[in-house]
């Protein structure tokens, strides 16, 4: 049976973890096996880590793995690297603002055979133009930085492939601040089969966000440098350096 990894982070989201966390936990119970649902708190100083500790108690396939602040890119390429130390054959990845939906995983966990990689396409944004304009922007960059047009990017809702993952994750620097961007980015320039299905975003379902437009777009400024820079060492991308 394939054993799946459902990779959350999660800062400061005392308002969303336990109802977002209860829904993909049904998930991870419902693939069966050995799936696990593991949330990466990434130093959260509000209730997020009691909260985490109730659940663990009555949830038998969630893991918590706690690491000091260092923003979202960090925690999610960590989760990555533990879900495949784990066994995972396949990794899914969302978010803990409870923007996605649960249910809509299925079409993806169905079509696992025929796809290495699956990227959530957010088609109805609904949490604001301003963060539609700075995906359009991110795409722009990485058409830029890796000459790859993608339909959406830095989606968190995919499930990819444990072997594949294995392969890719080594070119991301463990301190990227986007590297779902640049795995897509990669899964894409690959010869490996992948789609971008429409999927539901919702706004914020409570709390806040950590991250505002301004420091959205610093963070994709500072992206186009380090992704040209990463471009000259990743081969798949032409380049001739070691992960």
């Amino acid at each position: 049976m394939d054993k799946l990894y459902i990779v959350i982070p999660a800062y400061n989201e005392a308002a969303n973890l336990e109802s977002v966390v209860r829904a993909w936990h049904q998930v991870a119970q419902t693939v069966g096996g050995d799936s696990r649902l593991l949330v990466v708190d990434d130093g959260s100083r509000d209730e997020t880590p009691a909260i985490l500790r109730r659940l663990q108690t009555e949830l038998p396939r969630l893991l918590v793995h706690t690491k000091p602040n260092g923003g979202h890119g960090p925690a999610v390429r960590l989760g990555y690297r533990l879900a495949l130390e784990g066994g995972a054959d396949y990794v899914f990845q969302t978010d803990s603002d409870g923007q996605t939906r649960p249910e809509e995983f299925w079409p993806l966990w169905d079509g696992r055979r025929c796809y290495t990689y699956q990227i959530g396409r957010r088609r109805h944004r609904r949490d604001g133009a301003g963060r539609s304009l700075v995906s359009l922007g991110l795409r722009l960059v990485l058409l830029c930085s890796f000459g790859t047009w993608l339909p959406d990017a830095n989606t968190p809702f995919r499930l990819m492939e444990g072997n594949s993952l294995a392969r890719l994750l080594p070119w991301v620097p463990e301190d990227c601040p986007l590297p779902n961007a640049l795995l897509a980015a990669l899964y894409r320039k690959s010869a490996l089969p992948g789609r971008f299905p429409d999927i539901t975003f919702l706004p914020r379902q409570g709390g806040r966000n950590h991250i505002h437009l301004p420091q959205i777009v610093r963070l994709g400024l500072g992206a186009l440098g380090d992704f040209r820079r990463l471009r000259r060492t990743i081969p798949i991308f032409g380049g001739r350096g070691r992960p």
